[in-house]
């Protein structure tokens, strides 16, 4: 590091910690879900999956009705969890701001 650089100094990480403390880090879980008349499963941990039905209980839409919209809404080939998961940070990301 040139001696003319002055390091930047660490944020204060006990928010970090304290999340990190009571994170739930456990394998995803399966759960069954119905679009437009089909079965599927989709696998999400249990954050994301507490997280999505507080999503739809606040916005008073059934799970399965938001999953279809999240579905729909899809512009990649990626997964119906992974766009269930980027749905639920977003949502909690636009809250926060």
């Amino acid at each position: 590091m040139p001696s003319d650089t002055v390091p930047t100094p660490l944020p204060d990480h006990a928010q970090l910690d304290a999340v990190l403390a009571g994170l739930d880090m456990g394998r995803p879980e399966k759960h069954s879900l119905t679009l437009r008349g089909h079965r599927t499963s989709v696998s999400l941990e249990a954050l994301y999956w507490r997280g999505f039905i507080q999503i739809a209980k606040q916005s008073n839409i059934p799970i399965n009705q938001l999953a279809a919209k999240i579905d729909a809404a899809r512009l990649t080939d990626a997964g119906l969890a992974s766009a269930i998961r980027v749905f639920v940070l977003a949502w909690h990301q636009r809250l926060s701001v």
